[in-house]
């Protein structure tokens, strides 16, 4: 399967951005019975993002469904190796998803909890930031 990234851009290059604050939207679990949260803010790239989706497929069962919450749409560039400085902005060489503290990056259902805990610890081994997991609130405020 070929790596998340947009089908278009209006221009290759981004700005680097700020990642801190927390997340406005995306920090409540809306789509599955359990979400991963992001606990720092970080950029997380299109193979991370991969190799997240491949460990909670192979850990869950066949009548479970996954949500991606994050989509990486921000370009990285970096200049060859043994570059002179200057000459301008490097090459785009992959995409990330900014992620900021509070977001949710996974949701799934169709697993019991322990299961989800044992998905969040997997998953998290393939991050560069802290997570944390998360359950859907119902209706009255229980989980």
């Amino acid at each position: 399967m070929a790596l998340l990234a947009p089908k278009q851009r209006k221009f290759r290059k981004d700005h680097r951005g700020r990642r801190t604050g927390k997340a406005i939207a995306g920090s409540e679990v809306v789509f599955g019975d359990f979400g991963i949260q992001a606990l720092e803010p970080a950029w997380i790239t299109a193979q991370q993002i991969e190799a997240c989706r491949t460990v909670m497929v192979r850990e869950m069962e066949k009548n479970s469904k996954i949500w991606l919450r994050i989509f990486p749409d921000k370009p990285i560039t970096k200049k060859p190796a043994e570059t002179r400085m200057g000459k301008g902005k490097g090459d785009p060489i992959g995409w990330c998803a900014v992620v900021r503290t509070g977001r949710i990056l996974f949701e799934f259902t169709g697993v019991d909890r322990a299961k989800a805990e044992e998905i969040c610890r997997l998953v998290s081994y393939k991050l560069p930031i802290k997570t944390r997991l998360r359950e859907r609130l119902r209706l009255g405020g229980e989980r």
